[in-house]
Order: C-alpha cells, then structure tokens, then sequence
C-alpha cells in the first residue's frame, strides 16, 4: 500500500476523462516513449503495468497492457483505462485508433 500511495501523490485524476494522469518520469520521447516510469527497488518499471498487477494480479511476460482510454500517461488500473491483451491485439487496437484519429 505504501507503493500505491506514492503512485497516487503523482497523480491527477482528470474529472471528465477519469484517467489518473501520472505527473513523474517517463520512457522518453523515443520509440516507445510516452509511458510513466518509476523506480522501484533499484529498477525501472512502467507505472500503468505495475498498478494493473496491484488491482488484476500477475501479468504474464507474452502480454501487454493496453490503454483502452488512449491516453498513455494513463495509470488508471481499471478496465474502462486498461486491459491485458495480446502484442497483436494491443497493435490492432492501435493502428485502428490511428485511422479513428486518436493518438
């Protein structure tokens, strides 16, 4: 609990979208960048994963979690904001969000 709460101090809960928007570090601007990052007993994890497994329980190493709400800065562990899914469906759900106009 003491984790999760040091997530929630940097967070902020967007009222209209209900995504909780993380306000620390993140992966970059590179390929594959955008995404909250902590760290976490000497290692570096991706915040949205780390809150899906505290709500959901183990995710396994062949799947991903999805931002279902779009939004990447997202650490909102609930399945209107994020879903464990496949590298495929997760690539799927993306390029049909690019042709929607989402980011």
């Amino acid at each position: 609990m003491i984790i999760i709460d040091k997530v929630l101090e940097r967070v902020f809960v967007d009222p209209v979208t209900g995504c909780w928007i993380w306000q620390g570090p993140t992966s970059g601007d590179g390929r594959g960048g955008g995404y909250p990052r902590m760290h976490l007993d000497g290692q570096t994890v991706a915040v949205h994963r780390f809150m899906f497994v505290c709500v959901h329980g183990f995710v396994p190493g062949k799947k991903q979690i999805d931002h279902t709400c779009r939004n990447r800065m997202c650490v909102n562990p609930y399945p209107e904001h994020t879903e464990m899914v496949t590298h495929k469906q997760n690539q799927k759900r993306r390029d049909k969000a690019i042709q929607e106009g989402s980011p």
